[in-house]
């Protein structure tokens, strides 16, 4: 028989999860058991690969311990693991004891969470060993506590050992209507080559930046009417009329666009392009389709911000200028 242990916490001296452990490894082997330990901390940068090391062990012992609040950042990690990467055709006969004690509040509320867990993914919890405890001389110099762990240790190796029945939980009911996970139909192999490539930081953030790359690449070609370098620009040239003695700077950010439209009016001259300024008097927010009607004469500048269609930064007064510089086809009739 084989049992694993996947210990959760920091390995801080004074933890008494680790005196615990130490006491049923002790009981394990005494009782001819191969027992294998996996300190999660020292295994951080790649967890994603400890759950195919659950496909020789007949057992395990998930432990952690409660030192502020919640089972802690490396067991969560490794649980993920299990379901994202593990084997849950074996998972599914393997038992689980969970061991939990707290520095602190809610020892109670982690053994629960570890149950659960262990339930939704197919698995088979016994009844585990929790508690609080300040001080772990306490645990040292009680001989009665040393007796429980024995005592629950036995009980954990009899129910692997005879294959005792475990009666069915609503966990696994409940997953089962509305829980649709996809299945990746992976061969152990595969599963294993997956969750290495998982744990490459290099790797992974390889594939973000190609999957970044492509989703580019397919906005640019997916765009709705791009405005190009000359969109629009003949329009405003041919119905601008000037204003004596006014000038001002009008930017348009179009969302299809990728460079703004710069309006440049200055007296009886005006300049338009498509570029960026670090000094404008106005800065509105419009779409293209909104600008389409806007030069068909369909709309007014004033009408197109009073509606919502537009909106705008900077001084309202340089704002309602625009319809009396650009005055189009119907607006004129």
């Amino acid at each position: 028989m084989k049992i694993n242990i996947y210990y959760g916490g920091r390995g801080l001296i004074g933890d008494p999860t680790l005196y615990v452990l130490n006491k049923i490894q002790e009981v394990l082997r005494e009782l001819n058991v191969n027992v294998e330990r996996y300190d999660l901390y020292e295994f951080k940068n790649n967890i994603v690969t400890l759950p195919q090391t659950l496909k020789d062990a007949d057992g395990v012992i998930l432990a952690t311990t409660v030192e502020w609040y919640g089972i802690g950042g490396y067991m969560q990690q490794f649980l993920d693991s299990c379901w994202l990467y593990g084997d849950k055709e074996k998972i599914g006969s393997m038992y689980m004891c969970p061991v939990v004690m707290a520095t602190t509040y809610g020892e109670h509320d982690a053994e629960k969470v570890l149950t659960e867990a262990w339930e939704i993914l197919g698995g088979r919890p016994v009844t585990g060993i929790c508690g609080y405890v300040a001080d772990v001389s306490e645990l040292e110099q009680n001989p009665g506590y040393a007796r429980v762990v024995e005592k629950r240790t036995e009980d954990m190796y009899r129910s692997i050992n005879q294959k005792l029945p475990v009666f069915p939980n609503s966990n696994q009911a409940v997953k089962q209507k509305i829980t649709f996970t996809q299945s990746l139909n992976l061969t152990p192999q595969e599963a294993e080559q997956l969750s290495e490539l998982a744990s490459d930081d290099l790797y992974v953030q390889k594939q973000k930046e190609d999957i970044q790359e492509l989703a580019s690449m397919f906005k640019d070609l997916m765009s709705v009417r791009e405005p190009d370098s000359t969109m629009f620009l003949q329009e405003l040239k041919e119905h601008f009329y000037p204003q004596a003695g006014f000038s001002a700077v009008y930017k348009f950010c179009m969302p299809e666009a990728r460079l703004p439209l710069i309006l440049n009016v200055n007296g009886t001259e005006m300049e338009c392009h498509y570029g960026d300024v670090s000094a404008f008097d106005v800065e509105m927010q419009v779409s293209s389709a909104i600008m389409e009607d806007i030069v068909q004469g369909r709309m007014t500048f004033q009408k197109a911000f009073m509606s919502g269609d537009m909106k705008m930064k900077g001084d309202f007064k340089v704002l309602r200028m625009l319809d009396l510089l650009y005055v189009f086809t119907t607006q004129k009739a």
